[in-house]
């Protein structure tokens, strides 16, 4: 909320309303997020308790079960089960029983008050001023994201104490009053988790000096307490385990998101590993820390503080998946001087902090040491690297605004639907729309193979029987033309090969080529399009799941040759299941005919040549020749994807309104364009007539748009001077048009 509260414009869903108005739907957005907020706790608490007693908080369980640490007489550290520290064995050891009493509820519960007692703080602790509007929904927004996150289902899934360390830190820097009081809250945070230790150094040098001793006593006070209590167990986690670094999985599991678990997971091992992992954990704290105390004393406390947790996530020897959060506060730290801009670093730290890995990186082995280590690498870059903005800086409250396109008129009244979502003209950060195209991608993948009718023999019946409906109902319409078609080109081999190469190798290098061509050339016409194909993949998605159809290649008796995957054994329960990756059961409508047609509609519209059109509508007519010639799709399949296509189009026409008019040029480059003009035509006269046609066509659509048709006219005319004069004319605003 921080990140985009001044990112808004003039006439949005607030600012065009009359104050009333504009209080009575920030009250109904601001009840919306809280009942969102609910729902997700309730969702959390449900697959928390509906999991089997022996399955759930499973790491709680290795505490105060029946057979757990805290009963045993000898060390808390014999069986390695338990990675906490003495003192928080201490603590525990007195809560065992009424822990066992309430195992399930009691803890959940506990958690989730915790959560949101974090989101509080997080929510009041944002950096000054904020508007009113962040003020009032920055609290849900921070809950429903932690409810969210990785790290906080993790800990209500296994049972751990790992948020109790954040509550405390955030209590301590913002809730407390008194030096002394903010450092025995650090303190006992770092007796329960060591690498807490590095908020003193944040402290000491912010001015808070008291605080910084204060947590410095509080920890050796209860790390003394504890040895005195259990001295065999605290030399066996600070002595024998290096403060807890042999304790639980082995260091190179994928959950322990530090610098060391990154370096074994390299490879890199021995004394050259321990002392790479010195010199870079140095490196990363002197470097992490002067960030932190740097925005500390800007008024980011904090940005200050998530810099910080995120220097102890990346220092410390072990730090598993649940001690993670510190990553997603830092996403209060604005970046990027334009507003389009702003959205990129928190989007990226919830993607991050909310999706596995797996969905944020394609399954490549180059890339696995990054998608292994894609929360370790977040936590490193809000370190040392990410740019935040100072509150000094002239763009930190005030962003270069972003390029809107002018209103154009329709012939409905009602479209667009929602007209605050002006179109936008400036092109969008790229690595937000890789992210964002990336996520989406690994989202349709995953519905499409969740759609009914997967693999299971229910589903492949349901699928075949929807087959022979499709098959009969294209009989009746004399349209059954696809075992003709597959075999007649079995039958010739050069135009078998031709259309296996293109059902393979065409379905996604020309859809992502036309985006590309799209970003760099035409940016506004790119969110156009980019809206039409991703509203067509979710219509699609709901066909894949309401009616799960089995392809021509997959049924059996009708004598289909699969040309693509080779002769299917229907002999075997799994024919159907080719690959992991796909549902085969997804075939209406069909995305291969329908992301082809909507790359030959996007040319045929955009394209400036005539030759160019025609070539991205044969597109569309190869696919839907491939799809039926090697068995994967039916014809109806095609008539479903140019359905979706359709509703896509249709879908991005009503939410946000027609296509957008550029711009109009400044009075000095239309007068550069003319005189180009008047040497490539001959003759300055026909390059002002050429201007003068532009100037009028432009006034008669502002005329149909607002109705005053003298006004316009007169600008119009205005405009045509300009042509002649060469002087600026005033726009509506008062600047050079």
């Amino acid at each position: 909320m921080a990140n985009v509260e001044h990112g808004g414009r003039p006439g949005d869903a607030f600012g065009a309303a009359a104050p009333g108005t504009a209080k009575a739907r920030l009250g109904m957005v601001r009840a919306g997020l809280w009942l969102v907020a609910a729902v997700l706790a309730v969702r959390q608490v449900a697959v928390v308790l509906s999991t089997p007693k022996g399955e759930r908080l499973t790491e709680l369980e290795t505490w105060v079960g029946p057979d757990g640490v805290l009963h045993v007489t000898g060390s808390l550290y014999d069986s390695t089960r338990f990675t906490g520290t003495p003192f928080g064995g201490l603590v525990l050891k007195p809560l065992t029983r009424a822990a066992e009493q309430a195992l399930g509820w009691g803890w959940t519960f506990g958690t989730l008050l915790l959560v949101v007692a974090l989101g509080l703080v997080a929510a009041r602790a944002l950096p000054q001023p904020v508007s009113r509007r962040t003020a009032l929904l920055a609290a849900p927004v921070a809950i429903s994201l932690l409810m969210l996150s990785l790290p906080v289902r993790n800990t209500l899934y296994l049972g751990q104490t790992s948020i109790i360390p954040v509550l405390l830190v955030l209590l301590g820097c913002f809730a407390v009053r008194g030096e002394r009081s903010s450092g025995v809250l650090i303190g006992l945070a770092a007796a329960l988790q060591p690498t807490v230790l590095v908020f003193a150094p944040l402290l000491w040098f912010t001015g808070r000096r008291r605080a910084a001793v204060s947590t410095g006593l509080t920890f050796a006070a209860s790390t003394a307490l504890a040895w005195a209590a259990m001295p065999h167990d605290s030399y066996t986690y600070w002595v024998h385990h290096l403060a807890g670094a042999g304790l639980g999985r082995p260091a190179d599991d994928l959950a322990n998101q530090s610098l060391h678990g990154a370096l074994l997971r390299l490879g890199v091992e021995g004394p050259l590993e321990i002392a790479l992992f010195l010199v870079l954990g140095a490196a990363v704290a002197v470097l992490g820390l002067r960030r932190a105390v740097r925005y500390a004393r800007d008024g980011q406390l904090l940005l200050a503080v998530a810099i910080t947790g995120c220097v102890a996530v990346v220092v410390a020897p072990t730090t598993w998946q649940h001690q993670l959060l510190w990553v997603l506060l830092a996403m209060v730290g604005r970046v990027g001087s334009k507003a389009g801009d702003r959205y990129v670093w928190p989007v990226a730290v919830i993607l991050v902090m909310t999706l596995p890995a797996k969905m944020m990186l394609p399954n490549m082995t180059a890339l696995h040491p990054l998608r292994d280590n894609v929360v370790l690498l977040a936590a490193l870059a809000a370190a040392t690297a990410v740019p935040f903005l100072s509150r000094t800086s002239e763009h930190y409250r005030s962003p270069v605004p972003t390029r809107y396109a002018q209103p154009v008129p329709t012939r409905w009244r009602h479209v667009p639907l929602l007209p605050f979502l002006r179109r936008v003209l400036t092109r969008p950060n790229l690595l937000l729309e890789l992210l964002l195209i990336r996520v989406g991608y690994s989202a349709y993948q995953q519905v499409r193979l969740a759609a009914t009718g997967g693999t299971n023999t229910g589903g492949r019946a349901t699928a075949e029987q929807h087959g022979e409906q499709i098959h009969s109902i294209e009989k009746f319409l004399f349209i059954d033309i696809e075992h003709w078609v597959n075999h007649a080109v079995v039958k010739t081999g050069w135009l078998e090969d031709f259309f296996n190469f293109y059902y393979t190798s065409f379905h996604f290098v020309v859809p992502l080529s036309v985006l590309g061509v799209l970003y760099v050339r035409r940016p506004a016409e790119y969110r156009w399009a980019r809206s039409a194909l991703g509203f067509a993949t979710l219509f699609a998605l709901v066909g894949f799941w309401l009616y799960p159809l089995a392809p021509p290649r997959l049924m059996p008796g009708l004598g289909f040759i699969d040309t693509v995957h080779g002769v299917q054994d229907f002999t075997k329960p799994d024919y159907g299941t080719l690959t992991a990756l796909t549902n085969q059961y997804a075939a209406m409508p069909s995305l291969h005919f329908g992301w082809s047609l909507w790359c030959g509609l996007v040319i045929a519209i955009l394209a400036p040549k005539w030759w160019m059109k025609a070539l991205g509508l044969l597109h569309p007519l190869f696919t839907v020749s491939a799809i039926v010639a090697t068995g994967n799709h039916w014809v109806l399949d095609a008539v479903g994807g140019a359905a979706v296509v359709g509703a896509g189009f249709g879908l991005t026409y009503l939410l946000q309104g027609p296509r957008p008019r550029p711009l109009a040029e400044p009075a000095g480059q239309r007068v550069r364009g003319a005189e180009k003009a008047e040497g490539a035509e001959g003759t300055a006269e026909e390059a002002e007539k050429a201007e003068r046609a532009q100037e009028a066509e432009e006034a008669k659509g502002a005329q149909r748009a607002d109705g005053v048709q003298a006004a316009e006219a007169a600008e119009a005319a205005k405009g045509a001077e300009a042509v002649s004069t060469g002087k600026p004319v005033p726009a509506k605003d008062g600047t050079p048009s």
